[in-house]
């Protein structure tokens, strides 16, 4: 079955940096469209990142220029980048992947941004 497994999430600065990965099992992450959503207490869902199967990258206003999603096909694995973190960065991340109708997501890692 299909899993995703995210992992390098924790407490950190404003100002620093963090770098999420979601390893995937099940799935060949090259043939997905592969993305990260956060989920802050009280607002609403936010798709961050995404990758597709081919294409370029897109990214919410939010965190463009701070924020690279990147993708290793050779580990299986997606990666979110951040830099520059501000407060307003802390959520749950979750990653998922896409295609054909098929969409499932991990079960989230926490990133907690101190001012």
């Amino acid at each position: 079955q299909v899993q995703l497994v995210e992992s390098g999430g924790g407490l950190v600065q404003a100002g620093g940096s963090l770098r999420l990965s979601c390893a995937a099992s099940g799935i060949i992450v090259s043939l997905y469209a592969m993305g990260w959503y956060r989920q802050a207490p009280g607002k609403q869902r936010e798709l961050v990142a995404t990758i597709p199967s081919g294409g370029s990258t897109n990214y919410a206003d939010s965190v463009k220029g701070r924020f690279t999603i990147s993708r290793d096909n050779t580990k299986n694995t997606v990666y979110l980048q951040m830099n520059s973190l501000k407060p307003e960065d802390t959520a749950v991340y979750y990653c998922y992947c896409s295609r054909y109708g098929y969409h499932r997501e991990g079960q989230g890692t926490q990133v907690t941004v101190s001012s």
